[in-house]
């Protein structure tokens, strides 16, 4: 990869650019380093896409690896589903600039083929240890989990969901990452699914896919990120050939 490929984020250090067009203007540049965000949504919305181009993103155009934890979906299906965006996460993966785990096809029975997977799902410490190794091995500064309601329906319990949740977004900050946990919503009435999701990150990143008259709007909205001067309105985006965008400068009406 061309280092003229590569964009520094001068103006604050102390920001992870998702380089999510649109996006980071909503909330001052960037993420603030070594945090960890929820991502919620509605079905459809974008949520593994957004994620997904956050890692993307951070190899490809700020020289920082990412961890994908594939909770929900097997790794083959990703990377075949961002194809459409040319995203080539196997390159990536051969590189040594991306690890996927497999946390999915445990949980479900089918046989185990990749090179990182989570043989024992729901086991928070043995999650962990995985994270931190692969850290090591490829230097990742970006992280994502992806499918934390699955987390919530093994666990049941709100109290356990909210101390497994608080154990994987706080090590996760302490061994430096940057991190995005995705949850998903039944609508954008509660910004968590199971009430607590939200109280153990930094930030909270709602995507709602609503439908207006004959067509259906998506729609994001920061409703916390501590330090940051975020945005407190509602804005569109689209999910095109190339990924996200969001558009900072229009505001969603209700009708």
């Amino acid at each position: 990869m061309s280092n003229d490929n590569l964009v520094k984020n001068k103006t604050n250090p102390k920001c992870v650019p998702t380089g999510i067009p649109g996006f980071d203007e909503l909330c001052g540049g960037g993420l603030p380093r070594n945090r960890t965000y929820l991502v919620s949504g509605t079905s459809g919305a974008g949520k593994t896409i957004f994620g997904l181009q956050y890692i993307y993103n951070g190899i490809t155009k700020y020289e920082e690896n990412g961890i994908f934890i594939a909770m929900e979906e097997r790794p083959e299906q990703i990377r075949e589903n961002v194809k459409q965006f040319r995203w080539d996460l196997k390159g990536l993966e051969e590189e040594g600039k991306l690890a996927i785990v497999d946390a999915c096809s445990t949980k479900i029975g089918l046989p185990l083929y990749e090179k990182y997977i989570d043989d024992r799902p729901f086991d928070m410490r043995s999650m962990v240890d995985q994270i931190m190794a692969i850290q090591d091995n490829i230097d990742a500064k970006r992280a994502v989990v992806d499918g934390t309601t699955s987390i919530g329906f093994h666990f049941q319990d709100p109290s356990k969901i909210r101390i497994e949740l608080l154990k994987l977004s706080t090590t996760l900050e302490i061994i430096g990452l940057t991190s995005l946990m995705t949850c998903e919503i039944i609508d954008d009435v509660m910004a968590s699914r199971f009430g607590v999701e939200a109280f153990v990150t930094e930030g909270t990143i709602l995507m709602s896919y609503k439908r207006r008259d004959a067509v259906r709007v998506r729609s994001t909205e920061i409703l916390k990120m501590r330090g940051t001067n975020h945005s407190q309105r509602i804005h569109p985006y689209e999910i095109t050939t190339k990924g996200i965008v969001v558009h900072p400068n229009e505001e969603v009406y209700s009708a």
